[in-house]
């Protein structure tokens, strides 16, 4: 079973946004050496504890700072963007990393509807902007190719190509947390990833789907997926809950409305007491995640893996930290990372 990560990269509240940089930084290089498959971070605006605004130039970072290690976005939210935009962005970070960059494609907005008004200059925000992905993906599928495409512009023909020479294209990945885009993947004989990390609902559902009615293309013959999850791992079950608890506090409030703030160091969410309404949605989402020492966690992965069909597992690494932490290091989410490539 091959491990990959997905990086969110969150934002304490010891660390400030460089902070939380320099530490995914160092998460990268950890999963580079361990062999890792691939890193991806997410696209969201607007979050206190989220610093992953801008997959493209996280990509440049990321990728600069490692050697072998896939990178790519998990995933460029297309509502937000320009379809020229995103393949111009993608076919340079190839050029410049030939064969390890992958590009996730979504058709969630990311974010909350006033940052999706001022994400489109100030105008109104599309309600169709949704129905437009598949096309968006069609003209992001073929600018990125080598050859381009000719766009007819008053009775004239025009070669338009994302970047003017390019010898390899990143590889399209389509995801999702409903069957919208497990279909379109299928259609289109793109590789689909669903986000169970996130949903935990319907990830059976979505990825039999994807596989019955998947059609071969140039770029992929036969279905291709994985599964993404939150694990944290430490050297006892009960320091990994600890150390996941400030994550679940995070997403409870996300999940019921309540303020959002920066991640919470592991000593201040011990002292949250959460409300007796939402103790089953914490413990819904705990049973979701991997949590536990590392033969518990890979027991866990290597369940979820034959339970799903696939083999790859992308772990998204939520612990917190304890005081005193170093604010530009994630010494917990290293670790995570270093027990689980031992345990697999």
């Amino acid at each position: 079973m091959q491990l990959s990560v997905l990086d969110l990269i969150p934002v304490r509240t010891d660390q400030s946004s460089s902070d939380a940089l320099a530490a995914t930084l160092s998460l990268a290089r950890t999963a580079d050496e361990l062999g890792y498959n691939r890193f991806w971070v997410a696209e969201h605006h607007n979050m206190p504890a989220v610093g992953s605004t801008n997959p493209p130039v996280l990509i440049a970072m990321i990728a600069g700072a490692t050697q072998r290690i896939r990178v790519g976005s998990g995933g460029v939210m297309l509502p937000n963007h320009a379809p020229l935009v995103v393949a111009e962005q993608f076919a340079l970070l190839e050029a410049a990393f030939p064969h390890r960059i992958d590009l996730g494609l979504g058709r969630a907005p990311g974010t909350d509807p006033v940052t999706s008004w001022a994400l489109r200059h100030g105008g109104p925000v599309e309600a169709d902007a949704a129905e437009h992905f598949p096309e968006y993906v069609n003209n992001i599928l073929a600018m990125l190719s080598p050859e381009g495409v000719a766009l007819s512009v008053g009775g004239r023909r025009h070669a338009l190509r994302a970047t003017p020479a390019a010898q390899s294209e990143p590889v399209v990945w389509l995801l999702g947390s409903s069957d919208f885009s497990a279909r379109l993947a299928a259609q289109e004989g793109l590789p689909y990833v669903f986000a169970h990390h996130f949903s935990g609902s319907g990830t059976a559902e979505a990825l039999d789907l994807y596989r019955s009615q998947f059609r071969p293309s140039p770029e992929l013959e036969a279905p291709r997926t994985f599964l993404t999850v939150n694990a944290v791992v430490a050297e006892t079950e009960e320091e990994a809950r600890r150390l996941a608890r400030p994550q679940l506090l995070s997403m409870v409030a996300l999940r019921t409305g309540a303020p959002l703030s920066q991640l919470r160091l592991v000593e201040d969410a011990a002292e949250v007491e959460l409300p007796e309404a939402h103790r089953a949605i914490a413990e819904s989402m705990e049973r979701r995640w991997v949590i536990g020492s590392p033969e518990q966690a890979a027991l866990q992965l290597k369940e979820l893996a034959a339970t799903y069909g696939v083999d790859e597992v992308m772990v998204n690494p939520i612990a917190s930290a304890t005081r005193g932490t170093d604010p530009a290091a994630a010494p917990a989410r290293e670790e995570t990372l270093r027990l689980l490539a031992a345990a697999v």
